[in-house]
């Protein structure tokens, strides 16, 4: 069984950065596509991004393009979400998933605030 579990959120202000990181146990890390996906309380998860196995295909939502940047160490098992230019909209619980269409395994969650 899998498990994934982020790290890296916290409070920024307006125009900050963060960069999250997802580290991955039990399967074949290099053999997945990832993805992350953000929540606000009450609301449904949305899309932010995801990256192919070897690293070279991306995706994002658009509100987060250009901003937002996937990438991963399959040597480390872990997978990161690069973020610059916050702003208070990017308030989210942040989850790592394992997959692109088919979203299997969920992290924890980790919690981003933007806020001055």
């Amino acid at each position: 069984q899998g498990l994934l579990v982020e790290s890296g959120g916290g409070l920024v202000q307006p125009g900050g950065s963060l960069r999250l990181s997802c580290v991955y146990s039990g399967f074949d890390f290099s053999n997945y596509p990832m993805s992350w996906y953000r929540q606000a309380p009450g609301k449904v998860r949305a899309f932010v991004g995801s990256i192919t196995t070897d690293g070279a295909n991306k995706k994002y939502a658009d509100s987060v393009k250009h901003r937002f940047t996937i990438s991963r160490d399959n040597a480390k098992n872990t997978v990161y979400l690069q973020m610059n230019n916050l702003k208070p909209e990017d308030t989210d619980m942040y989850y790592c998933v394992r997959g692109w269409t088919i979203l299997d395994y969920w992290g924890q969650g980790t919690q981003v605030t933007v806020s001055s």
